[in-house]
């Protein structure tokens, strides 16, 4: 089976598939590892509603949809910061789509993306419990750097020049 990367708008019903099982996994790994519990049902409902993604769209950034011989596997998104820096966000695969190459396909279209729309780097955050998104991000040539965000829940930012050499 072959793998494919298409834009995918942000509040289409796959869109929110992957969101909705992203922000589980995630929130369900940090409330596990900090609380000893799985997240609250509502508390999900209402986090899912607040960040549905819509600045996920062009010309300032894009939601990348990976699929798996046809099926919807992961996504991966991105959004300008300023003119030049673009953070990448929401990279995900579902659990049986892990290992078979589907995660870096999508940061690298991302990454492309990206740079079409001028972004000349790539930044992004993430937490110290994500082990498996932080050595993706270093195997595709992530170099942690200083903090650019006050989000609480991030633990380690990453960047990545864009730039192609001539």
């Amino acid at each position: 089976m072959t793998w494919t990367v298409a834009p995918e708008p942000y509040d289409s019903p796959v869109a929110a598939a992957l969101w909705r099982a992203y922000y589980t996994e995630v929130s369900d790994r940090w409330y596990q590892l900090h609380e000893g519990r799985a997240t609250d049902p509502d508390e999900l409902e209402r986090e899912i509603a607040a960040y549905p993604g819509a600045d996920l769209v062009p010309p300032r950034g894009r939601l990348l949809v990976a699929r798996h011989g046809g099926e919807p596997a992961g996504s991966a998104g991105f959004r300008l910061l300023d003119d030049t820096t673009a953070e990448l966000t929401r990279v995900f695969l579902y659990g049986p789509m892990r290992g078979r190459g589907g995660a870096a396909l999508l940061v690298r279209a991302a990454e492309d993306a990206a740079r079409a729309v001028g972004a000349r780097r790539m930044v992004l955050d993430t937490r110290g419990d994500l082990v498996e998104a932080r050595a993706l991000y270093a195997r595709l040539g992530y170099t942690e750097t200083e903090a650019y965000n006050e989000s609480p829940y991030a633990e380690h930012w990453f960047h990545k020049p864009l730039c192609r050499e001539s």
